[in-house]
């Protein structure tokens, strides 16, 4: 993360992107703890599954409604790097090393120390997770 808040996409990743997404992004949070990064089409796809729900169901705005706050459409600009929005930015606290985890449909960003202590050291891996990953045959 550059101190103007743009990430330079990986090149393992940015491969991909460019090959099966293009250069327009979402990116938003549930939780204000890590930056999500959906290739705009992937967002999409969310954007109308959340349209079939009825408008009344709470979860439904809920989503809505964290996804809004902490969202933005982005573009990829031509050195490969996407502009993390300022409030996300700050929420995040994505100053300086920060991780990116490839997921199916996004990129997760996250501030390094607070993945380790949040998700390495704070949900360690349990007989149960390791009985699901045997029975998953992974």
């Amino acid at each position: 993360m550059d101190a103007k808040g743009r990430l330079k996409i990986p090149a393992e990743f940015k491969e991909i992107i460019d090959r099966d997404y293009g250069p327009n992004f979402y990116v938003t949070s549930l939780r204000g703890d890590k930056a999500s990064v959906y290739p705009f089409s992937e967002w999409e796809k969310i954007e109308k599954k959340m349209a079939e729900l009825p408008t009344t169901h709470p979860s439904r705005n809920k989503f809505l409604e964290r996804t809004s706050y902490y969202g933005q459409k982005v573009e990829m600009d031509a050195q490969g790097r996407i502009l993390i929005p300022a409030l996300l930015r700050e929420s995040a606290d994505t100053h300086g090393e920060v991780v990116v985890m490839g997921c199916p449909d996004r990129l997760d960003v996250w501030k390094h120390e607070r993945f380790v202590e949040q998700r390495i050291n704070g949900d360690p891996i349990t007989p149960e997770d390791e009985k699901a990953w045997s029975d998953w045959k992974i």
